[in-house]
């Protein structure tokens, strides 16, 4: 009997993605998410209800039969370590023997991006447990300077000159399938990045020549930041963690360049301006 891999958040970008790819090269799955009326339906997959993680014995039966287990960190919130926790201890407890887990880069106790510390703990609960299990420090995603991008066309944020990695979604899916099949990289760290480290103000010209438009980076202080953002009248927590994923590039910790997705996928990462051209509805609605 083949293993079965346990996908979270198989709904979503990274979890759909590792959905497709494992259905794909044939391998027997579960899927789980928030919202299971929206899994996809997969040769060799099961869909399977109730991934709340907060939940820890919908979690149990969830999980059960499952062998290796690709955990999606959960959305940002407030208790957002004790989510990651309870979804793995009820995965040991139903039997499941590795743990994949998607971390950040430079996931630390005192790193600066304060969400980088949620993964950090995380990770420090997974080795406490003594089950196998890879770490795999995603890099801010290619798809985030469309996002951050406002109408005026600007990118706001405390970034300086600082240069981050940007990691297209589809290296980290294959990355992700990589270390779910084979049990070679048990133990290991890996930081998965793109192929080269750019500015914010270098990624908005790249975003100004595939929109035709004048795309700009605008460099702000910490507090004009968290002033700027003040009207969103997001939980302090919320704020906190947009604002450091601009210092975290400023203080250098976002441009560590790996080559775990050449090491594991056999191609190279995307880059920035590749991954734009991958994927035109990124930036459609900076298009005027």
């Amino acid at each position: 009997m083949s293993p079965i891999v346990a996908v979270t958040g198989a709904t979503g970008n990274i979890g759909g993605r590792v959905a497709r790819l494992l259905s794909a090269r044939g391998v027997t799955q579960r899927l789980l998410s928030r919202n299971p009326s929206a899994l996809p339906d997969l040769p060799g997959a099961t869909n399977v209800q109730g991934a709340e993680y907060t939940d820890a014995e919908a979690l149990r039966a969830a999980f059960s039969g499952a062998d290796t287990l690709l955990l999606v960190s959960a959305r940002e919130s407030a208790n957002r370590v004790h989510e990651h926790t309870t979804a793995i201890d009820a995965a040991i407890a139903a039997g499941v023997s590795r743990i994949v887990y998607t971390s950040f880069l430079g996931a630390g106790a005192d790193c600066t991006f304060t969400f980088g510390q949620d993964h950090w703990h995380t990770e420090q609960h997974l080795k406490a447990t003594g089950v196998p299990f890879v770490a795999l420090r995603d890099n801010m995603y290619a798809s985030a300077p469309p996002a951050m991008t406002g109408a005026d066309g600007a990118i706001r944020g405390p970034a300086g000159d600082g240069a981050v990695s940007m990691v297209a979604l589809d290296d980290i899916a294959a990355v992700a399938v990589a270390a779910l099949t084979d049990t070679a990289h048990d133990g290991q760290v890996l930081d998965v990045t793109g192929p080269e480290a750019i500015t914010l103000a270098e990624a908005a010209r790249v975003l100004s020549e595939v929109t035709g438009r004048e795309i700009t980076y605008v460099a702000e202080t910490e507090d004009e930041a968290y002033a700027s953002r003040a009207h969103y009248n997001a939980p302090e927590y919320e704020v906190a963690g947009w604002v450091t994923s601009y210092t975290a590039i400023a203080a250098g910790e976002l441009a560590v360049v790996s080559d775990t997705v050449t090491r594991l996928t056999g191609r190279q990462p995307q880059t920035f301006a590749e991954f734009l051209t991958a994927n035109p509805g990124t930036y459609a609605h900076l298009v005027k």
